[in-house]
């Protein structure tokens, strides 16, 4: 299957951290020069979580935004966002191709070498691994991988499969992420915890990157 160019910065909204409604981060965002952002919200239920993804939607069309969904396809498909993004405890990515077709964005996490080498296999757009270091959005994080868990799962999934890195990545050790071989990092906190912020640590992410 032929996958897609990634943007180097890959955001990911956080309306605990943030305090910010899920539509507003994707807004502020956009506004700093993110072209490509994950709705995550692990705290919703599934018809609040539907009304968020809705309105978060419909600011990313507005603005030309890709957004993916984390974790449920079901309301990535309602919402018409651009993509799903799985976990490990979430659906299989097969099954997930099979419910939102050919034309959605697939992404699945890793949380190791041999699970990055299994997902190469798999029928996704990109495989993310992580987290790179200690991380603090997440309640109970898998252990890091490092700079050199990195560097192992991008020769476990050759050239061809784009890597995501995410976990604890900042504007100073994001290089260094991107040097040890992934395409893309995943950011959360160093984006999100000054919501006057966003906008100006989107931009400052880019030009580093």
């Amino acid at each position: 299957m032929e996958r897609p160019r990634l943007p180097k910065l890959y955001p990911i909204t956080d309306a605990r951290l943030s305090g910010l409604s899920h539509a507003e981060q994707v807004r502020r965002l956009a506004a700093g020069g993110a072209t490509l952002i994950q709705l995550r919200e692990k705290h919703a239920g599934p018809r609040e979580f539907y009304r968020e993804a809705a309105e978060a939607a419909a600011v990313a069309r507005s603005l030309g935004v890709l957004l993916i969904v984390n974790d449920r396809a079901d309301i990535a498909l309602a919402c018409g966002a651009d993509g799903v993004h799985l976990g490990q405890e979430d659906l299989d990515p097969s099954a997930a191709r099979r419910v939102v077709g050919d034309k959605f964005l697939v992404g699945y996490s890793t949380h190791g070498v041999e699970q990055a080498a299994e997902a190469a296999r798999l029928p996704v757009d990109y495989v993310a691994i992580g987290p790179v270091f200690q991380t603090s959005t997440k309640e109970n994080p898998d252990p890091a991988v490092g700079l050199e868990g990195v560097a192992r799962a991008r020769a476990a999934l050759g050239p061809a499969v784009p890597l995501v890195a995410i976990g604890g990545i900042t504007l100073e050790n994001a290089p260094a992420v991107l040097a040890a071989g992934a395409d893309t990092v995943a950011v959360v906190s160093a984006l999100l915890a000054e919501s006057d912020e966003i906008e100006q640590r989107t931009r400052e992410f880019l030009a580093r990157l």
